[in-house]
């Protein structure tokens, strides 16, 4: 009989990990975190663990979660680890991919160069990639496995606003929108932006009559929600009878949440890929697949 593998996760992602332990077959174990009063941070791991060892953790709020995987990882091979996977539904540093200005550190190529040192898989959910097509570009493991969770949240939508007009905020989430939109045959659209800064974003709506339209805008990320807000009150300038927001990753830095709100929006949903209170769509049913596909090719 083979030996069950091993699914090691933090306190604060406990119910995510045991939905994902049950789906992929994984016997589950909570690392043990404590935290000195000069900030270094202690972990205790179970003293013997299986030849192949899954490691959960979503990346936002990411600089202690990275010495986390510092220590942990190295760790979790002296305890036994022979293959060892790392799943960060949420992947942290990728945005910058190349220096902007003189002497701007590339921390995708770092970051994701360094997980490269301690993993042997990376499997990530709508990793945020720009000029690069493939997430083992930037993470340059043996298995980097970037899945999405588009098809999960067009099931959602399409359960509760049957018949919506998908928009996507920039052209970057076209590819989001249009995998969403595809099985249950929506129509969708994407909106232009032109980002002037951190908070501030033009935003034009795409050709379409949008007037009585239920309106759900979909995209991989909600960070500060400006572009969002802004995408919500165009459309119902517009005439849409409701605009309601679907994301895969709420990150919702500071007031975002109220500021999408403010805006107009209705609903706001989102996948279980950083714990918050407006998760509807759980990833386990997504990422188990993936780790036993890995675990046969391993």
């Amino acid at each position: 009989m083979t030996e069950a593998g091993a699914l090691l996760y933090f306190e604060d992602e406990a119910p995510a990990a045991l939905r994902l332990a049950q789906a992929a077959g994984l016997v589950p174990h909570r690392i043990e975190r404590h935290r000195f009063p000069d900030g270094e941070i202690q972990l205790t791991l179970p003293p013997h663990l299986p030849a192949r060892v899954v490691l959960l953790r979503s990346l936002h709020q990411p600089n202690d979660k990275l010495t986390e995987l510092m220590l942990a990882a190295p760790t979790a091979r002296q305890l036994g680890a022979q293959h060892l996977s790392l799943v960060a539904p949420y992947l942290a540093y990728m945005r910058q991919d190349m220096a902007f200005a003189p002497g701007q550190a590339v921390s995708q190529r770092i970051v994701g160069g360094w997980l490269a040192t301690l993993f042997d898989a990376v499997i990530s959910v709508d990793p945020h990639l720009h000029r690069v097509s493939t997430l083992a570009q930037a993470v340059p493991v043996r298995q980097a496995i970037a899945l999405s969770a588009a098809p999960l949240l067009g099931d959602w939508i399409a359960q509760h606003r049957p018949g919506a007009f998908l928009l996507g905020p920039d052209r970057e989430s076209a590819q989001w929108v249009t995998q969403a939109a595809a099985v249950h045959g929506l129509p969708h659209a994407v909106c232009s932006k032109v980002r002037r800064g951190d908070h501030a974003v033009d935003i034009a709506l795409p050709a379409c009559d949008l007037r009585g339209q239920a309106v759900v805008i979909l995209d991989d990320v909600a960070s500060s929600g400006h572009t969002l807000a802004t995408a919500a009150a165009l459309a119902l300038a517009a005439g849409a009878a409701s605009v309601d927001v679907a994301v895969t990753h709420a990150l919702l830095a500071g007031d975002a949440l109220q500021r999408i709100h403010q805006s107009g929006v209705g609903a706001f949903w989102s996948t279980d890929s950083i714990a918050h209170e407006s998760n509807v769509v759980a990833l386990a049913a997504l990422l188990a697949p993936a780790l036993q596909d890995k675990q046969a090719r391993s």
